[in-house]
């Protein structure tokens, strides 16, 4: 069924959606088939099956890896909903969510950086009796719409003191429409420009505290980022097989001169599977408490990136001069493989964080 909606709805708007077209329309079927739902047990019958949600993601990435990206931006919302002790959400959001009526996204690109030393957080709040008080900024996310009562977003925030001292960080989920939230469009992207994304500035925005995700947040994030970080694999494992995709058609009338070239589709959908088999092997104790497994997850999220690197290189070399022609899928493609690259954690933090890890493993 997934693979219908991908054929009659999407396919006919993946270059509408290159060009910048954003819809949430892909979105809400995937959702009545049950693209979103395996990862998510209190709407999965009590199953938790992580590896489906990504083959699902994967499946829609191999097409569009824009719509792939939202997909992954809705999907790791709900992770934050399901894995929260806020039954409110988990009652009136989440099933919405996974039904394709509401829609989710991620902002912790920033406070991923945060917490790897990369750069400060930049949304602070003032606790009061009945939620917080936000204020900052956060140049780019996702999947998200102005004044939208059908879009959310989880954000991770320091609590403050009246004088701004940081008492603690806490995470929440963040509505659209919320009053004082205003979301601009500064700037035109050559990939990814139909993910509907903005940046975003709270000025004294009052969030209630039924939109609590955790406070304080730490134990929280050990919980999910394992599945996180895992969910990511979705987008590299399908823009992979479409730039593989790509390859062997080229190779139809090509093969002759393209023999010359190094990573082949042959060579890459070998290391492609065997990633795969990786991947699925740690969806499977997402909870896995420690650095050693937490170092293995990014390890292969790394592995994805690397030979996303390879197969964006490789896809233009195959098409040749036709790569180079206006929506020609081989330079989109290309475009998408590279966004896997350097969205958060990007090739250069993932290796950070792995050196990081590896010292302290070293020691202990």
């Amino acid at each position: 069924m997934i693979e219908q909606v991908i054929k009659k709805s999407l396919k006919p708007l993946t270059v509408d959606i290159d060009h910048g077209k954003y819809t949430t329309e892909v979105l809400s079927e995937l959702g009545k088939v049950g693209a979103f739902s395996p990862h998510i047990p209190s709407q999965n019958n009590g199953n938790l099956d992580l590896f489906k949600t990504i083959q699902n993601m994967a499946q829609v990435s191999e097409e569009c890896m824009s719509t792939g990206f939202m997909m992954w931006a809705h999907t790791v919302c709900e992770w934050y909903i399901e894995n929260s002790e806020n039954e409110w959400l988990k009652s009136e959001i989440l099933p919405k969510m996974v039904e394709g009526e509401l829609f989710g996204a991620t902002s912790l690109s920033n406070p991923m950086k945060y917490f790897a030393g990369i750069e400060p957080l930049k949304v602070y709040a003032v606790e009061t009796e009945d939620g917080y008080l936000l204020n900052g900024a956060l140049p780019w996310v996702s999947n998200i719409w102005p004044n939208s009562d059908k879009h959310f977003f989880g954000c991770i925030f320091h609590v403050q003191d009246e004088a701004g001292n940081t008492l603690r960080d806490a995470m929440a989920l963040i509505p659209c429409d919320l009053e004082n939230l205003t979301l601009q469009q500064q700037v035109e992207f050559i990939g990814m420009e139909g993910t509907g994304t903005f940046a975003m500035v709270f000025d004294d925005a009052f969030l209630p505290k039924k939109y609590l995700l955790a406070d304080p947040v730490g134990p929280y994030l050990q919980k999910i980022k394992a599945g996180f970080v895992l969910l990511q694999a979705g987008m590299a494992v399908g823009v992979i097989q479409g730039c593989i995709n790509e390859m062997n058609k080229s190779n139809l009338s090509l093969s002759a001169i393209n023999q010359y070239l190094d990573n082949t589709p042959e060579e890459l959908q070998e290391e492609l599977n065997d990633a795969a088999e990786i991947v699925q092997e740690l969806c499977e104790k997402p909870y896995t408490p420690g650095d050693d497994f937490f170092k293995s997850v990014l390890e292969v999220r790394l592995l994805g990136a690397e030979i996303c690197k390879r197969a964006a290189d490789s896809v233009m070399q195959h098409a040749g001069a036709k790569g180079y022609i206006v929506d020609a899928p081989a330079q989109r493609k290309m475009r998408e493989a590279y966004f896997v690259i350097i969205v958060t954690p990007s090739i250069k933090h993932l290796r950070k964080e792995i050196q990081r890890l590896e010292v302290g493993l070293d020691a202990a």
